[in-house]
């Protein structure tokens, strides 16, 4: 009996699809870290404080918490692919208006930047859960591989960029990422399919809302995304007060991101085993605690601080994202339960970089930024631990049972 032939089409369209699932996953954190390493420079060249410097990071998270949950309102209107093909030129004309020169256009370049990320952040694993639905964990793991393998080639050329090209040719220099996925993502623009069931929803009361689970779910996410974010957009500064160059922490910032997606090839597939997440969760915290608290106490050792807190960063985002299908009963509950960490979440985490800047500039130094970071670190740990239980939203305690 002869072997059916695969015709090279056939082949061609799946190589296609996962070239495009990484270029997009290439974007979704290079425009925004990129700009960490030459905060200086833009203060400098803008008389920029510290607060109005924390915001170039701060207005992409205010759209990761607002527009991600309407993603999937998007994606039902204008199908997945035209969407996520939208969001790409988003960023790109982002890209190009943050680097145009005037202030107020790097503000809404940056914010539109933003924009497109939050769309794409929402779309991506629902169009992995769509077409791979058997090796999610693998796929997903990849796109965080190249997510962070993507930031930290970013932070590590972005200073020597500045000086060849001055900053605004290195900050569009980005652009290449979103172009090459709008070029391959061209070949899917002929489906017209919706997201998949565990797409965030937008954010609305109810069951969800009112779960202590669900909340601590929430600020685990929301925590880790709150010092993540500081670290991303102040651990130049704080590299350079230490003494530093601008290039060595250009460079050590591109690895604290490149440590942050490896936990998405080793951690994922041990965590479906475990009977709960309960340690893991507040050991990742507690990693990112060690990690804060080197860098206070002893800054000549940061290469490795940062590598011990972008690991357990991106284990905690890892864990987050796994628990808002593990703690929900149902896909709805789970779509609701991923639109409202992602907002509340993301929300909190806007506060960050800002305030971080205001306490800078008050204090003089880094010390208290970095202890409060610490505090806050092993907070996580305990929404972590509390989030790790094997329980799901609706579960009654042992209290409530017997109450019953």
């Amino acid at each position: 009996m002869t072997k059916p032939e695969i015709s090279p089409k056939s082949l061609a369209r799946p190589a296609i699809l996962v070239a495009g699932l990484l270029l997009v996953a290439s974007n979704l954190r290079a425009p925004v870290t990129g700009l960490a390493p030459i905060l200086d420079l833009l203060q400098a060249h803008y008389a920029l404080s510290s607060a109005q410097a924390g915001m170039l990071t701060t207005l992409p998270l205010l759209a990761f918490g607002f527009i991600s949950p309407f993603a999937a309102l998007f994606a039902r209107e204008y199908g997945l692919e035209r969407t996520l093909f939208a969001a790409l030129w988003l960023v790109a004309v982002g890209l190009l208006a943050r680097s145009a020169g005037p202030l107020w256009c790097l503000y809404l370049g940056t914010a539109l930047s933003g924009a497109g990320i939050a769309v794409g952040n929402v779309l991506l694993p629902s169009l992995v859960k769509r077409d791979f639905p058997m090796k999610v964990p693998v796929v997903m793991g990849v796109c965080a591989l190249v997510m962070g393998g993507t930031a930290a080639l970013v932070s590590a050329c972005v200073v020597p960029l500045a000086a060849a090209w001055g900053w605004q040719g290195a900050l569009v220099a980005v652009i290449v990422f979103p172009i090459a996925a709008v070029a391959v993502w061209t070949t899917q623009l002929g489906a017209h399919t919706g997201p998949a069931r565990g797409t965030a929803a937008p954010p609305h009361g109810g069951p969800v809302w009112h779960s202590a689970l669900a909340w601590q779910v929430t600020l685990f996410m929301g925590l880790n995304s709150l010092l993540y974010y500081v670290l991303i957009s102040w651990l130049p500064a704080i590299l350079a007060d230490a003494g530093y160059t601008p290039a060595e922490a250009g460079a050590v910032h591109g690895g604290m991101q490149l440590a942050s997606a490896v936990p998405g090839i080793v951690l994922a597939p041990l965590v479906g085993r475990m009977k709960d997440q309960t340690r893991v969760a507040a050991g990742m915290a507690l990693m990112m605690a060690v990690g804060l608290l080197g860098l206070l106490l002893v800054p000549s050792g940061a290469t490795a601080w940062t590598l011990l807190y972008g690991f357990g960063s991106g284990g905690g985002i890892l864990l987050a994202l796994i628990f808002m299908g593990l703690r929900a009963a149902s896909a709805r509950q789970a779509a609701a339960l991923s639109g409202m960490a992602q907002c509340v979440g993301y929300t909190l985490a806007a506060c960050g970089p800002t305030l971080t800047g205001k306490l800078h500039a008050l204090t003089g130094n880094w010390t208290l930024p970095l202890a409060i970071g610490v505090v806050l670190a092993l907070l996580m740990a305990a929404f972590g631990a509390l989030a790790g239980r094997a329980r799901q939203i609706g579960d009654l305690t042992v209290t409530e049972k017997r109450m019953a």
